[in-house]
């Protein structure tokens, strides 16, 4: 897929490479289709396709690009760092990763399909000049020079924006950076150390935290909706909360309920008053949970409101275990969501973002 600028780690020849084994960006026309972008299958039939191109070339029409949505990490009016859908032209070589870097790039090709309120987050300038993907899904992502040119308060939002960006790639885990061909053990301006690579454990949109027992805490990256304009979305961040092996899905859903904190410029979406009154329970790789009525947006259609529910699923399925959650309220038989639809089976992620493929 991607072909220029390979690199070639350790004993890894480029032969190995190219016959397809998860080395090196060949691999990414193996991978399982990207988080939130819309499969493109192949035409059902590509003789007639192929027909109604030459007719068009031939009569001087010019054929529409063939769009994909992919998920860009980008910069919004609050400095947080979140993801948003872009329709990009589908590469003819395929180079699919290759591709959405360059679309993070300042004063590049993503400038003109830019969200409202929304910044790229590369250096200008910045170009890719190689990627390798690993065996143990390490993405090796090789930049020019220009890379380095950004101040140190944005040096954190562009390890978050590259990491999410690629680990949308379901076998791409985390990142290592060389400038030029040469590794970097840490960022060129802060020195964020980057030497065992960055990925999503690492974070995003981290917020100050008074926990003093950071030994018994566990980062997590909740999920809040805002909205910029009309342009509404949900950003991660990510919240240390204490924890243990006994609790650790009730704490999440606790953290949930008592808010993001301060200077998140996010919203709380649940009632103060809410409470679990089961502790959550998974089987199967379904998290059930049980509320009290305070949950309701309406107790008297026992509605819950769209916003509660994806945050809940959001949230909770960025856990490894957890594909799907079953919320019910006390003393309430079944729960509707605000087009009065029952919520009859456990909801996943796909709920809410229907172009998503895992």
């Amino acid at each position: 897929m991607l072909k220029r600028g390979l690199i070639v780690t350790g004993a890894v020849t480029l032969s190995i490479i190219l016959t397809g084994c998860f080395q090196g960006e060949q691999s990414l026309e193996e991978m399982d289709p990207p988080k939130n972008a819309e499969e493109v299958d192949k035409l059902e039939n590509p003789e007639q396709e192929s027909e109604a191109k030459e007719n068009k070339e031939a009569s001087g029409e010019e054929a529409p690009a063939e769009m994909v949505a992919r998920q860009l990490y980008l910069i919004d009016a609050n400095g947080m760092v979140a993801a948003q859908t872009v329709e990009l032209p589908k590469p003819e070589t395929n180079e699919v990763a290759s591709q959405v870097l360059e679309y993070l790039v300042k004063g590049g090709p993503v400038t003109s399909v830019l969200p409202n309120g929304f910044q790229a987050v590369l250096p200008e300038g910045t170009e890719i000049l190689g990627l390798d993907l690993q065996e143990d899904g390490t993405m090796v992502v090789d930049v020019s020079k220009e890379f380095e040119n950004y101040k140190a308060e944005e040096e954190l939002k562009i390890l978050e924006s590259m990491t999410h960006t690629l680990t949308q790639f379901d076998n791409v885990d985390k990142i290592q950076l060389r400038v030029n061909g040469y590794p970097l053990s840490e960022m060129p301006v802060n020195g964020t150390p980057i030497n065992e690579g960055y990925s999503k454990a690492n974070g995003i949109n981290i917020t100050d935290t008074d926990t003093l027992d950071l030994i018994g805490s566990k980062p997590v990256t909740m999920y809040y909706p805002t909205q910029h304009n009309e342009n509404r979305y949900y950003v991660p961040v990510t919240q240390y909360i204490e924890t243990d092996s006994e609790n650790t899905y009730q704490s999440i859903v606790q953290a949930l309920l008592e808010g993001p904190g301060f200077n998140t410029n996010v919203k709380h979406v649940f009632n103060a008053k809410t409470l679990i009154t089961k502790a959550p329970k998974l089987e199967d790789g379904v998290l059930e949970i049980e509320f009290s009525k305070d949950i309701l947006k309406d107790q008297e259609k026992s509605m819950i409101s769209d916003e509660v529910m994806e945050t809940l699923v959001r949230t909770l399925t960025e856990q490894q275990s957890i594909d799907a959650v079953k919320v019910s309220v006390e003393g309430i038989e079944k729960i509707v969501n605000e087009n009065g639809e029952a919520y009859s089976k456990p909801v996943t992620k796909q709920t809410f973002m229907p172009t998503e493929k895992l």
